[in-house]
């Protein structure tokens, strides 16, 4: 069973979607979800880094989570949504195809990731993996999507 830092026995989780694939982050770590405005591309990013925004007068990140997780680019449609965070003090917008829903997870229904996939180097932002009565559900650690150097440019 994976701990993931529960004060009682449920999480509440906003569940999205990157392609056909269900993902899940803890409310907790979620400042807010808005719908994508004009990004301004930052020279010499990292792929996955879309570019900024201007939220409220706080310049924030924009991570393209397709590309960071290696997955094939889409186009932004009126689906796509912005997942807001804070990370060390930085404002971080994580741009996913579309958000879903808000659930309740009970902590016995969250498992461990199997070793086979704890082995490589993209699962160091997961924490496991939420069984909902629809289907499992991918969980993501927000404060793991951007490694230290990876934080230059915001």
């Amino acid at each position: 069973m994976l701990q993931m830092g529960f004060q009682n026995s449920t999480i509440q989780v906003v569940i999205f979607n990157l392609g056909n694939e269900r993902y899940g982050v803890e409310t907790s770590q979620v400042k807010e979800i808005i719908r994508v405005e004009e990004i301004t591309a930052i020279p010499n990013a990292p792929e996955f880094i879309e570019g900024v925004i201007n939220l409220r007068g706080q310049i924030t990140t924009i991570i393209n989570l397709r590309k960071r997780f290696g997955m094939e680019p889409k186009p932004i449609d009126n689906d796509t949504r912005i997942i807001v965070f804070e990370h060390n003090g930085s404002t971080i917008g994580m741009m996913v195809d579309t958000v879903t829903e808000v659930k309740y997870l009970a902590k016995e229904n969250v498992d461990e990731l199997p070793s086979m996939i704890t082995s490589r180097t993209e699962s160091k932002f997961l924490r496991g993996v939420g069984k909902l009565p629809d289907g499992l559900l991918i969980l993501i650690d927000l404060e793991k999507i951007l490694s230290e150097e990876e934080l230059f440019v915001s």
